[in-house]
């Protein structure tokens, strides 16, 4: 049985960790993962309000006796969320783990900590994870440039970033970017890593709240089926290859501004790809793992599968060639 650190201090039973996702992360998918061993993540900003949130939560545990996180991105916008509520509702919710990403968690971390909750921080650089292990998060979250949104500026992928990381990080750290099967977990903890963390591969599971046409567009794909957007604004983002992205791209290599842009990038639009199916309709996150992605299968059958397969790997593969 694979079993790490992470496993330790997050209270799962395998070291697979599924991603916070923009309209994804709700409780079908969630209590699934979480039934099968992982640790699955709630999206707060998924739901509308804090208030929506706590409900969210609730009907996730009605779903699951086993552990579960929240996930709290938080971004410099114009008209930020009420980032200090959904925190409180996190806390009264009783949940045990967060996943911040994006900004600092500095400012929210005195309140999870005197409640008692983990901080798995998410972060693109090797600099951000140490001064978020400074702060004291109870682990990392490192992501290559391979992952599906944001992957940072610095364009390092996991083959180099998870082990520079790992020499400079001594709580326990997960991988993120192009992991998508066994191979991929043996890897990361050969690379230094106590585990991985996966977005697209859970979009297509059985489990996942998005339309069917999405999941077998990603099975479908290909590595060179990803768009970067948002290069020249300083503000990259991974997202799935289809009209809208090409256009965006082809406008801002050509100049324009982001309010040049605003419409066909609006995060409404891309909820409607995962609800209606209208894969042109707006922008949606993908990473390079999808060239990695055969089937749809249940949540259940996939953790499994990489398990197995990772096992495998390190008691009959990895042996064998060492003479």
């Amino acid at each position: 049985m694979i079993r790490t650190a992470f496993c330790d201090v997050f209270d799962v039973e395998y070291p697979i960790v599924q991603g916070g996702m923009q309209w994804v992360g709700r409780a079908e998918l969630v209590s699934a993962v979480a039934n099968a061993g992982g640790l699955g993540l709630l999206t707060a900003l998924t739901q509308p309000s804090p208030e929506a949130l706590a409900k969210e939560i609730i009907r996730c545990r009605e779903m699951t006796d086993k552990n579960f996180g929240v996930n709290l991105t938080m971004l410099p916008t114009i008209n930020p969320p009420p980032y200090a509520e959904y925190r409180d509702a996190i806390i009264e919710s009783g949940v045990t783990v967060v996943e911040t990403a994006g900004s600092s968690p500095a400012e929210h971390m005195p309140a999870f900590k005197a409640a008692g909750v983990k901080v798995l921080h998410k972060c693109t650089s090797v600099r951000h994870a140490v001064k978020a292990q400074g702060l004291g998060v109870d682990g990392i979250s490192i992501d290559g440039f391979e992952c599906a949104g944001h992957p940072g500026e610095d364009d390092v992928p996991g083959l180099v970033l998870i082990p520079v990381a790992a020499r400079e990080i001594s709580v326990p750290m997960i991988a993120s970017g192009g992991f998508a099967d066994g191979r991929g977990l043996v890897a990361a903890l050969a690379l230094g890593a106590d585990g991985i963390n996966m977005g697209t591969r859970f979009l297509a599971t059985a489990e996942a709240p998005v339309h069917e046409k999405v999941k077998k567009q990603i099975v479908r794909s290909s590595e060179r089926d990803t768009e970067l957007i948002f290069r020249t604004l300083g503000n990259t983002a991974r997202v799935a290859r289809n009209a809208v992205s090409v256009e965006v791209v082809k406008r801002l290599n050509a100049g324009a501004k982001f309010e040049d842009v605003r419409e066909l990038v609006a995060g409404a639009r891309g909820r409607k790809v995962f609800e209606v199916g209208d894969l042109d309709l707006g922008i949606w996150t993908a990473g390079l793992s999808q060239s990695l992605i055969h089937d749809v299968p249940t949540v259940e059958e996939l953790i499994q599968r990489i398990v197995s397969e990772a096992e495998q790997l390190i008691t009959d593969r990895l042996p064998s060639v060492v003479r």
